[in-house]
This record gives C-alpha cells, sequence and structure tokens, in this order.
C-alpha cells in the first residue's frame, strides 16, 4: 500500500531541499568554512522560531524555513551561519560564569559584528543606527573584539540599552547549549570538534582571506579567544613539585587484605596503612608583585587573593614549604615569606600596597638571584610575576622558571622570549568573590 504524503512529510521534504542551497550558498563566500558548514546535523524542531545548535545538530524551524526563503533567502542564510560561527567561536563552552541572558547577547554581537564587516554578497545588508552606532562604540575602545570584551561593556550600559540591543541582534535560540553545570559527554566531545575546526578555518583563512580585510582580523581574533585555556589553577602546577609525605594513604590501602589478615590470624593483619603518599604540592616558589605607578592596587591584591584562594583550597603546602612575595616598582619595597595557611590568612588580612615609582624588572630578579647563590633559596621552581609588562626587562634569561602575568589578552611588544606569559581576565581575578549582580 502506498505511503500517503501528510504535511509534516512534506515541509520536511522542502527543508531538506532549502538546508542545502543556503549552506551552498555560503560555501560560494566562504570557502575556508567549508568542513564547518558541514559539520551540523539538520534536525527540525516545532518548537523553534528560528535556527538552535548545541555543536552537534542545526536545530530548524520548518514554518521559518517555508515562510522566509522565497522573499528573504538572505536572512536565513545569514542567521545559518550565525549559528555556525558561535561553534566557530565556540561562545556554546566559553560562558565560565557569565550571567546567562547576557552572555548570549554578547556572543551575537560579536558574530554579528563579525558577519556584517565581511561584507560578502551572501549576508550582506544595511546596518541599522543602533548597529553602526554600536560598532564605533567598540572600535574606539581599541580592544579585542571577542564576546569576552563585549560582556564587560555592556555590564556598564543599562537594561533599556541592553533590552534595544537585545531585539537588535537576536537571530538564533540559545536553548541548546550546553549547561555549564551539567554537560553531556557528547556536548564536551563536541566542544572539542568544533576546537579543532576552528583551527582549520583560521589556518584557511590565513591563506585564502586575507582579502577581507577587518573581517579576516575579527575572526582570527575570535577564533584564538574561543580556543581551551589552560585555567589559573591548571598554570600554578608548574610550580608543585611531586614528594612523598608522611600521611595515611587511604587511596593505595586495600581493605579487604586488611581484615582477610585479621580473621585469619587473629588480630594481625597482612598488610598495614601506607605511612605515606606521593603528593604534588608547592616547595618552593616566588610571587613578584609590580607596585608600580601604572599598576591598578586593587588588581594586585585581588590577583593575590585569587592565587592563595587557589592554593589553600588545594591543600598546596607541604611542611617546609615557602612561598616569598616581593613587592618592587623599581627597587625592592617589601618581602615576606609564608610556610603555611596561617601565614597566608595573616598577610591577606594585613596587606599593604608599598610602592608607587617606575617599573624596572631587574632588581627583583637580582634580588632573587642573589638568595639563590646564598643558599635562602632552596629548589627554586620558579618566579610568578604580576605586571602590567611596562618596564625594564633583564637581557639575559634567569636559571629559574619565570611567568609574567597580565590582566586582559594584549601582550605587551618587549617581552622576552624566554619568559612564560599568562593572561587572565579580570573576572578570573576576582572568582573566589563572584558579585551577585544579576541582569
Amino acid at each position: 500500500m502506498k505511503h500517503k504524503t501528510t504535511q509534516t512529510d512534506w515541509e520536511r521534504n522542502m527543508c531538506e531541499k532549502i538546508l542545502p542551497l543556503l549552506r551552498d550558498s555560503l560555501y560560494l563566500d566562504f570557502r575556508y568554512f567549508d568542513t564547518a558548514l558541514q559539520a551540523l546535523t539538520w534536525k527540525a524542531d516545532p518548537r523553534l522560531a528560528s535556527f538552535a545548535t548545541d555543536g552537534i545538530y542545526l536545530y530548524y524551524s520548518s514554518e521559518q524555513l517555508l515562510r522566509l526563503y522565497p522573499e528573504n533567502p538572505l536572512f536565513l542564510q545569514r542567521a545559518y551561519l550565525h549559528s555556525v560561527l558561535h561553534c566557530i567561536f565556540r561562545h556554546l563552552w566559553l560562558r565560565q560564569g557569565r550571567e546567562e541572558r547576557l552572555w548570549n547577547l554578547s556572543c551575537d554581537i560579536a558574530v554579528e559584528w563579525m558577519i556584517d564587516s565581511l561584507k560578502k554578497p551572501s549576508v550582506n545588508r544595511i546596518l541599522s543606527g543602533l548597529r553602526s552606532q554600536l560598532y564605533q562604540e567598540l572600535s574606539q575602545k581599541e580592544i579585542p573584539v571577542t564576546a569576552a570584551n563585549i560582556y564587560r561593556m555592556l555590564l556598564t550600559f543599562t537594561d533599556e540599552e541592553k533590552n534595544r540591543l537585545l531585539m537588535e541582534f537576536f537571530v538564533d535560540d540559545h536553548r541548546f547549549w550546553p549547561k555549564e553545570e551539567n554537560p553531556s559527554a557528547a556536548q564536551k566531545k563536541a566542544g572539542d570538534m568544533w576546537d579543532k575546526l576552528s583551527r582549520r578555518a583560521d589556518r584557511e583563512m590565513s591563506t585564502r582571506g586575507e582579502e577581507d580585510g577587518e573581517g579576516s582580523a575579527l575572526l582570527h581574533t575570535q577564533i584564538k579567544a574561543g580556543r581551551p585555556q589552560r585555567t589559573y589553577t591548571d598554570f600554578l602546577r608548574k610550580f608543585t613539585v611531586l614528594r612523598e609525605e608522611m600521611h595515611i594513604d587511604q587511596d593505595s590501602f586495600d581493605p579487604g587484605y586488611y581484615t582477610y589478615g585479621l580473621r585469619l590470624y587473629r588480630n594481625m593483619p597482612l598488610i598495614e596503612h601506607p605511612e605515606s603518599r606521593e603528593a604534588s604540592k608547592i616547595l618552593t616558589f616566588v610571587i613578584v608583585l609590580d607596585t608600580s605607578y601604572s599598576t591598578s592596587g586593587d588588581l594586585v591584591k585581588q590577583f593575590l587573593y585569587r592565587t592563595f584562594d587557589i592554593i589553600r583550597k588545594r591543600d598546596s603546602f607541604f611542611r617546609n614549604s615557602q612561598i616569598h612575595i616581593i613587592q618592587a616598582d623599581s627597587q625592592i619595597q617589601a618581602h615576606e615569606i609564608l610556610k603555611n595557611k596561617e601565614d597566608i590568612d595573616r598577610i591577606l588580612a594585613g596587606f599593604d600596597l608599598k610602592g608607587g615609582g617606575s617599573t624596572d624588572f631587574r632588581p627583583a630578579f637580582s634580588f632573587i638571584s642573589k638568595m639563590v647563590e646564598d643558599g635562602k633559596l632552596h629548589d627554586l621552581k620558579g618566579v610568578l610575576y604580576f605586571t602590567d609588562g611596562k618596564g625594564i626587562y633583564p637581557a639575559r634569561a634567569p636559571s629559574y622558571q619565570t611567568a609574567f602575568v597580565f590582566i586582559g589578552e594584549e601582550t605587551p611588544d618587549n617581552v622576552p622570549s624566554w619568559a612564560m606569559k599568562i593572561h587572565l581576565s579580570e573576572e578570573e581575578l576576582y572568582e573566589h568573590q563572584k558579585s551577585k549582580r544579576r541582569y
């Protein structure tokens, strides 16, 4: 018996003809996105009025496709590309505790600015006054165009301004974006897949798309910002050492053999609890705080609070651990040694920033090297130097690992090649005391 075609079947068949046409139109203008444009599987969802994605599927509204395609295919092409770009920039996996609705808006603005800057025939449209005004304001701030930087800027906007932007930049539905608290294994795998696809798109555009001018620059910036970053917590592990410490190690103790011995030999266990275990903790490292006039005093304090918050939570002290805290501008202003958690509480309770002169990194390195030579610093794992980077660097690399910590995404031009570089956002610094402010 011949199957009777239903309205739903007809709509699905028509949409499956429209979607390839949208994708192919984009492909003609964006050959560097060839693989990315084919990465999402199409899936109809009657609950939607627009496109949506979870990094695995491109969900679509049959009603929207059938209604708009005859009269305005360009709108649908932009919307298709918009959802794919969210994945390329990995917006779905980067919220990191930010307020969800405002983060969604920031991501939409970042993607739309990218599309508008490329000026390709398949997606080009006349800019509204509101868009032009916002793009100009963002350009004047001379900050990298990323969703995170746009988010920080939007925090200063009024609710009325945010609502106007929400209406202006709404394109797709974000309801399927992974939940930070409990992402599925499939969504995590999708995040890794899109990391590879975004790197490929970046390489392809470098060889094919430099003629796109500002759009190329925006693409490179946003792809770089979307790459999985090693967290500051992960980085601090570089300053830990693996050593054996006296401690009953429950993880390597098998209670089965213990109780079996008690039963067999009466109060004579076959094995005892191990009295030591291997632990990766801090032994010796140095934190230098740039206290020059060009460095924000509050950010210096927050960096110290954030670092110690991680150390305390991870129980990172051996019995003979030492953390040296040095304050310096063009000379050494203060030096304290911390040996336990109590010392951390003490220094945080009464921390006072000293300095305010010009920045010269050399005195701090000379001071540290002299302590090493004099035997006052044993097994130095490394130096963490918090600074804005505006100063005189040593001409030669020291004998120990050194990392300069900067706020924001920019690296000063004169940072030496031997130094490790860490970039922290202000949100990361304040993570230990997240604001309760909600949009």
